[in-house]
């Protein structure tokens, strides 16, 4: 599949098709949004929300959410903040999302029917992962977006004028619905 993908990538280039998307590094509308990495979400978020390439800085993982006030999340809204001119931030989770019931210890499970030896998962442990949480979903989206919102809207290295604010948006139908 991933040769496919070069073979497209090759002609793409050749064809001079990039030359629609150019843009700058800095977000037209000066907004990051942080959301779920669903492949639902892919095309349904940017058409659903009017904006275009160029418009936003878009930060995905599983979940849409913050764990850890000092992850790569938090760090990509740092630079999108100080270094690229945002002031607006929009959390969106969204309907039926995978990591809403995610388990731990299936994950686990999973990893050692993969090939993860026993001892490399004692590693992290030992080194003072705990995988438990660091695996663990959340029970319910809203509540894990509004958390996630709030560790934003209150990190001490964020502005106090940076507006942020927590939606869920339907899977299937693209709505926007604010918490």
């Amino acid at each position: 599949m991933i040769e496919e993908i070069l073979r497209h990538n090759r002609e793409f280039v050749e064809k001079q098709q990039y030359l629609q998307y150019e843009t700058s590094k800095y977000p037209d509308k000066r907004i990051a949004i942080v959301t779920c990495m669903d492949t639902r979400l892919t095309h349904l978020l940017p058409a659903a929300l009017g904006i275009r390439n160029g418009d936003v800085k878009m930060i995905k993982n599983a979940g849409g959410t913050i764990t850890n006030p000092f992850d790569s999340t938090v760090r990509s809204l740092l630079v999108a903040i100080y270094e690229l001119g945002v002031n607006e931030i929009m959390v969106i989770g969204h309907t039926g999302c995978g990591v809403q019931g995610m388990d731990s210890a299936e994950m686990l499970r999973l990893m050692r029917e993969r090939g993860i030896d026993e001892e490399h998962i004692s590693l992290m442990r030992h080194c003072g992962i705990d995988l438990d949480s660091w695996l663990h979903g959340f029970d319910d989206t809203h509540a894990a977006i509004a958390e996630t919102v709030d560790l934003v809207r209150n990190h001490p290295l964020v502005p106090r004028d940076i507006t942020v604010r927590g939606f869920i948006i339907d899977s299937l139908t693209g709505l926007l619905s604010p918490l």
